[in-house]
């Protein structure tokens, strides 16, 4: 264009132009050449006017797109943070009984070796420190009783059942 000729004025769409234009991009993000002089004539302004105003449409598509995406993602990313919060929670309370669990085998086991009854079962479940223990009576008396391991292993307020061990010994080999 030569420097001296103005510039023609770019006209401003109006709103139904405007709403024609997004109802062909909803249909279609590309806009080929065809649809593109198409809609100029339709609305009666330059193929180039066209060209950019879909060239700007997909711009701020995307923008809102990643935005959203972004939005999906963040949400996800809390939701995994706090699951693996609760399951390191989970994970410490387990490494406590599982330490209580084999304080207590090796309590048994130099009970056992020095061919006494296992009294320090009840005592490390007592708050006073105090003992009790079980009495058997027959040869099962260095075994400690499956309620008192229990109780020693799971946490206060919790209730696990031992009514399914059938036989306390096949859980002491």
């Amino acid at each position: 264009m030569n420097p001296q000729t103005p510039k023609p004025l770019k006209k401003r769409l109006n709103e139904e132009q405007v709403r024609l234009l997004e109802a062909s991009f909803d249909a279609a993000k590309k806009l080929e050449p065809e649809r593109k002089f198409q809609l100029a004539r339709d609305l009666g302004v330059p193929p180039r006017q066209i060209a950019i105003w879909y060239q700007n449409k997909r711009a701020r598509w995307k923008t809102q797109s990643l935005e959203l995406d972004h939005g999906v993602t963040q949400v996800r990313l809390e939701a995994a943070l706090a699951d693996k919060r609760e399951l390191e929670k989970e994970v410490d309370m387990l490494r406590a009984e599982l330490r209580r669990a084999q304080d207590m085998l090796i309590g048994f086991r130099q009970a056992q070796a020095g061919g006494g009854r296992v009294s320090a079962v009840s005592s490390c479940c007592d708050e006073d420190g105090g003992g009790g223990g079980s009495s058997h009576n027959d040869d099962s008396a260095n075994w400690p009783n499956v309620e008192e391991l229990y109780a020693c292993l799971v946490p206060k307020g919790q209730n696990c059942p031992v009514s399914e061990v059938v036989n306390e010994r096949d859980y002491w080999v």
